[in-house]
């Protein structure tokens, strides 16, 4: 049995432990081991937000990171990579387990799970922990170019993104159009803030349709650099899209997905879209397929209540 140790707030070898056991895994499994989340939580953890490792000695054999909902400090988010020759051991469920007591000690009220490339062993995992699936998260992907260009209603102009003019009303049709999502809705003026900053970051590529001064909608982009050998070439992602609520039924989704991939494979030069879906937003799927995407892994949430 490994044992399992809570890491004191701000380790200072804590990102190299993440980042060593990511890289083992991503080696194996073909897809990033961790979010972008867990990166930038190392980075500015929030109050609750605690490392866990499992040691069997001499090597770090497994890592968990407990992060503190940004909107929703009394719930845990946990985000959890193991070395591949001790997954099927005890290991994932000591480190779970453990997660978990800690989540009680800071009178979280609840914890969920986020695994990329789920499974029926990642189900089998979390059943044993008491998490049942609570959300689907679908990656997909289409060969770029499409056939087809944008068709926009009336009035309707494409611009690029101005950061610190166009922040405040960015913000609040991004709420409008996230209400009921509990990743992309609520954002703040220091999300916002912090996305920009981000190396990846290009504001000719967070597309605006504007109508005569008011953003009808956006389509937001980042390009992922190549990884070989399991991602050989560049992806290039639709990172954030929408509508605000009193512009939909117009189209306006359609022409901005287009408008997003024309941007990335031209300017960018990249030849294969990505994005990922709510399983749930059937609308939204339906559109994506009906482009030419198709499903290339699924992601999901398993979560559970706390007593």
């Amino acid at each position: 049995m490994a044992e399992v140790r809570v890491l004191p707030p701000g380790a200072a070898d804590e990102v190299g432990i993440a980042r060593d056991l990511a890289t083992i895994a991503e080696q194996r499994d073909e897809h990033p081991a961790l979010s972008d989340a867990v990166w930038r939580d190392l980075e500015s953890p929030l109050e609750r937000s605690r490392g866990l490792i499992a040691v069997e000695e001499p090597d770090i054999v497994g890592y968990l990171r407990a992060m503190t909902r940004p909107d929703d400090d009394r719930a845990l988010e946990f985000a959890l990579v193991v070395r591949p020759d001790y997954r099927d051991g005890p290991v994932p469920q000591q480190l779970l387990d453990a997660a978990i007591d800690y989540a009680r000690g800071v009178d979280a009220d609840s914890v969920s799970l986020w695994t990329f490339g789920a499974d029926v062993d990642t189900d089998a995992l979390a059943a044993a922990v008491g998490l049942a699936a609570e959300r689907e998260l679908w990656q997909m992907r289409v060969p770029l170019p499409l056939a087809g260009t944008p068709k926009w209603p009336d009035g309707i102009t494409v611009r690029a993104f101005v950061p610190g003019q166009d922040d405040d009303a960015w913000l609040a049709v991004n709420n409008a159009a996230f209400v009921a999502d509990p990743d992309q809705g609520g954002w703040t003026p220091s999300i916002l803030a912090g996305r920009i900053t981000e190396s990846w970051f290009d504001p000719e590529g967070f597309l605006i349709a504007d109508d005569a001064g008011t953003i009808a909608g956006f389509c937001w982009t980042k390009v992922h650099p190549a990884e070989p050998p399991h991602e050989p070439r560049a992806l290039g992602e639709i990172y954030v899209i929408g509508v605000d609520p009193g512009y939909q039924g117009l189209g306006l989704g359609r022409a901005l997905v287009l408008a997003g991939l024309e941007h990335l494979h031209g300017p960018r030069h990249v030849d294969v879209g990505m994005l990922f879906v709510d399983a749930a937003n059937t609308a939204a799927v339906s559109l994506y397929r009906a482009l030419g995407f198709v499903t290339s892994r699924i992601d999901r949430a398993y979560g559970r209540a706390l007593s």
